[in-house]
């Protein structure tokens, strides 16, 4: 029996769930296996809404759930109201999930949904993630991890399925563009999402934009190195390096290490 047979009777034997819902790809994968074993009034997406996501990934999530007209509530989620996160302590994943996770497993209990799942996948189980300590203390089920479903493997089968973005690059809380122990603010975050926005307009889909005071350190694959340059040397009006420039930051550097996830860990 395949991996993907295996969640689909592992999910059967739940009945009724709630999904954490982020807009990426495991979670989709996840609610759209979920939605296909089980009555689409069994399963309810759970997705917060805060200032931690970029706003066209939240729309885009919206749009996915529309779309398929699964089930789902729309969550009001304040990070920056953590301590630990606003202060951005290298545990702040930790104190904003367990926050998040216990706001969306209240939420998902009031609609009549006991169990609450996530889209962690095995993989997650290998690098730094403070927050999967978080989720195993709400108790939150991870049946993608649970069932060593890889990536990769999330992926092929979202292809699959006819999922339209399963190669969608990953993305991550916007906090992580930011040094520990640098003060977050609603501003500071939107900075940050602009600038990669302003940087995807290129067609570069993977980018991440750090922040070290008043520079703007662009992270993205050696090979799309040649687009920024490219577009650098263009009149000024044009060059994203002065549009960055204009959301706030005295200097843009391109980190010739190219990009690096979870950089600041």
């Amino acid at each position: 029996m395949g991996k993907q047979e295996q969640l689909e009777d592992y999910l059967k034997t739940l009945k009724k769930v709630a999904i954490a819902y982020s807009g990426g790809i495991d979670s989709s994968y996840l609610l759209f296996i979920a939605n296909k074993v089980l009555s689409k009034k069994q399963v309810l997406a759970v997705i917060a809404n805060g200032s931690m996501i970029p706003r066209k990934d939240y729309e885009e999530a919206i749009t996915f759930l529309k779309e398929q007209h699964f089930q789902y509530i729309e969550v009001p989620y304040k990070p920056l109201e953590i301590k630990a996160f606003k202060e951005n302590h290298k545990d702040r994943c930790y104190y904003c999930k367990k926050e998040l996770m216990t706001t969306l497993k209240k939420e998902a209990n009031k609609h009549g949904y006991e169990t609450l799942l996530d889209g962690k996948n095995a993989d997650d189980l290998t690098v730094y993630r403070p927050g999967n300590r978080a989720t195993e203390e709400v108790g939150i089920i991870s049946p993608l991890a649970k069932l060593e479903i890889s990536k990769e493997e999330i992926r092929q089968y979202s292809k699959d399925l006819g999922i339209s973005f399963w190669n969608k690059p990953s993305n991550s809380c916007l906090a992580t563009r930011f040094p520990y122990n640098t003060t977050l603010t609603e501003e500071g975050l939107k900075k940050v999402e602009k600038s990669e926005e302003i940087i995807k307009g290129l067609g570069i889909k993977k980018v991440r934009v750090r922040v070290h005071d008043t520079i703007a350190r662009i992270e993205v694959n050696p090979e799309d190195f040649e687009k920024i340059l490219n577009m650098i040397k263009h009149k000024k009006e044009d060059n994203i390096i002065e549009r960055i420039k204009n959301l706030g930051f005295s200097y843009v550097t391109l980190d010739l290490s190219g990009l690096k996830t979870g950089s600041f860990d």
